[in-house]
């Protein structure tokens, strides 16, 4: 009898800049992405802010971060801050 191994799928990691950082254990990230417009073919960008928990408070305003999909840890928040890429000047 083989073993089968059951792989969890990932979670999905993306960057965003954050935009506020005054909740407790919380930030909100605004997410951009370039979108295409179906008739002209331009390009736009479009926002999703969400909100992200941040245990230990390391992210401020301004700063480029990498947040993860988690479990819904209350009524708005469903990710998890990773880690800071760059801090704001």
């Amino acid at each position: 009898m083989d073993k089968q191994t059951d792989k969890k799928p990932q979670s999905r990691r993306l960057s965003g800049i954050v935009t506020s950082d005054k909740m407790d254990k919380t930030i909100v990230v605004r997410l951009d992405r370039r979108v295409t417009h179906p008739k002209y073919g331009k390009f736009y960008t479009k926002s999703t802010k969400v909100k992200a928990h941040d245990a230990k408070g390391l992210a401020k305003i301004g700063d480029v971060v990498v947040i993860q999909e988690t479990r819904p840890l209350s009524k708005d928040k469903c990710w998890r801050l990773i880690s800071v890429t760059s801090q704001a000047k």
